[in-house]
């Protein structure tokens, strides 16, 4: 770290609250030295990229972009291992991994020393505990982790609303569309119960892929099991649409997921 000159990193993945983050860091530490930071799993849903171009283009700073290679599902077949909601290597491989290589590139090949910023509120404290806890292991040094939404503002700020209101920037359309985070184009194996049930309600084309994606590991692999859990035991997406059809997919948009959110979410 000695003599390393500091360098200030947004994690962005078209969320508004990490846009929000990126645009104050940018007032306070200028252009010059910061860092719109986007790693990309090639399943985000087209108006991501319509709102981070936008965002970039408010802010006056371009986008790095980081990029596996890798579909999350080809991850999964790497590593034999179906994404769920308990573990998804995916986001490990696509967005930490790279995430990583890219702040020790930063030190190793331009004396820069990272500082990270996410756009986490107040009401995901313990996510930002969490994150703290993982820069300062998982790098060959501890990284700094800034969290302006619960340190800095002393006021809650109406993100959302700043962007369309103020930028005239529209969300990306997931947002209006009642996910909860706009990653991965809806196909995220994190997401629970509540979260497939909007994917088919809104695009049961993009479900079919998860539901044949699914199908074909299980077959493949010759392994019993799911993205989605019950009982303790696997539950197929097409055992779950099964169930939305005979009984209706509202039921299921009321119930709240309890699954942990995907390190993809936090940018």
């Amino acid at each position: 770290m000695l003599d390393r000159k500091p360098v200030h990193v947004a994690m962005f993945s078209g969320g508004a609250a990490s846009a929000y983050v990126a645009y104050q860091m940018v007032q306070a530490h200028g252009k010059e030295n910061c860092i719109l930071f986007f790693t990309n799993t090639l399943w985000e849903d087209d108006d991501n990229y319509r709102f981070m171009d936008e965002v970039s283009d408010y802010i006056g700073l371009e986008i790095t972009e980081r990029i596996d290679g890798r579909t999350p599902e080809e991850v999964f077949y790497d590593y034999r291992f179906l994404g769920n909601s308990r573990l998804a290597k995916c986001s490990e491989e696509l967005k930490v991994y790279q995430t990583i290589v890219f702040l020790e590139e930063l030190r190793d090949q331009h004396n820069l020393e990272p500082i990270l910023y996410f756009g986490i509120g107040p009401h995901e404290s313990h996510r930002a505990d969490n994150l703290k806890e993982f820069y300062s292991h998982r790098p060959l040094e501890p990284i700094e982790t800034r969290f302006p939404m619960i340190e800095t503002f002393r006021e809650d700020i109406d993100a959302k609303g700043i962007i369309e209101g103020e930028w005239r920037i529209k969300l990306p359309r997931m947002y209006e569309m009642g996910f909860s985070h706009a990653n991965c184009g809806g196909r995220c194996v994190r997401g629970g119960y509540q979260h497939y049930a909007q994917l088919y309600k809104i695009w049961p084309d993009r479900y079919a892929l998860q539901e044949e994606m699914e199908e074909n590991f299980r077959k493949n692999f010759e392994k019993n099991v799911s993205i989605l859990k019950k009982d303790g035991g696997p539950f197929t997406l097409r055992e779950y649409r099964e169930q939305m059809d005979r009984e209706g997919v509202e039921k299921f948009l009321k119930t709240k997921d309890e699954t942990v959110p995907c390190v993809c979410s936090f940018s």
